[in-house]
């Protein structure tokens, strides 16, 4: 099979370097800030705890510092996601990733599932908000659902999953695409740890790739670029 890529500084600039794990110690975030800008990932996603040690460790560089809002279940109320995102914006973080109210968007309650990422969208300001409407949870009609009322919340990005579940599928990819247009971005995450599902979900129309496998797929690009020079 081959895989082609333009080039791998690229494929590093849309790349968020993930450690969502609740054991990471500071070296773990250390070594994945390290890792950041080693290859030039966009971002590095650690939980809200290590966003202000990631900040400093990555003050001087191009990557800067997402992290997580009602994670991992999005469960929480509207008040503490609204705390928790003012909170992570003033410890330095630049994008938030929140988690839907699943259980609230499989109940009908699309008017609470609205207000409860307004409330993100506005705590985090002008920070990008992506909202992880966990996919493998959802069918179509409630993924489509989903991705409008997104569209009308003021967030900016939709994103598949949190990693906890199943991830992303270019099923997904596709019917988000279908659904949002231009209007949003999509953020693919969950399970994409090789070259060429990253590259697939790109093509569908993911513009951001969410891995805690970054070095993995950012050396197989390097050696497919090499070896094509």
């Amino acid at each position: 099979m081959i895989v082609t890529i333009e080039s791998p500084e690229n494929l590093a600039k849309i790349i968020d370097h993930t450690n969502l794990k609740p054991d990471a110690t500071l070296n773990d975030i250390e070594k994945l800030c390290n890792e950041a800008k080693k290859y030039g990932f966009a971002f590095v996603c650690v939980n809200p705890s290590n966003v202000r040690f990631a900040v400093e460790l990555l003050k001087d560089e191009s990557t800067k510092v997402c992290t997580v809002v009602g994670f991992p279940l999005g469960a929480n109320t509207s008040k503490i996601k609204f705390f928790e995102a003012k909170d992570a914006v003033e410890s330095g973080a630049s994008e938030i990733d929140m988690v839907m109210n699943i259980g609230a968007l499989k109940s009908g309650l699309d008017d609470n599932v609205k207000e409860d990422i307004n409330s993100v969208v506005e705590a985090a300001s002008e920070n990008a908000v992506k909202v992880i409407i966990e996919t493998a949870l959802l069918d179509d009609e409630e993924i489509i659902r989903a991705c409008e009322i997104i569209k009308d919340s003021g967030a900016n990005f939709v994103k598949t999953s949190t990693g906890m579940h199943p991830g992303a599928k270019i099923e997904d990819i596709n019917l988000i695409k279908e659904t949002v247009g231009s209007s949003l971005n999509i953020k693919a995450s969950g399970g994409i740890n090789k070259l060429k599902t990253a590259l697939d979900m790109r093509k569908a129309g993911a513009s951001r790739i969410g891995t805690s496998s970054g070095v993995k797929i950012m050396e197989e690009a390097l050696k497919i670029s090499t070896s094509n020079i």
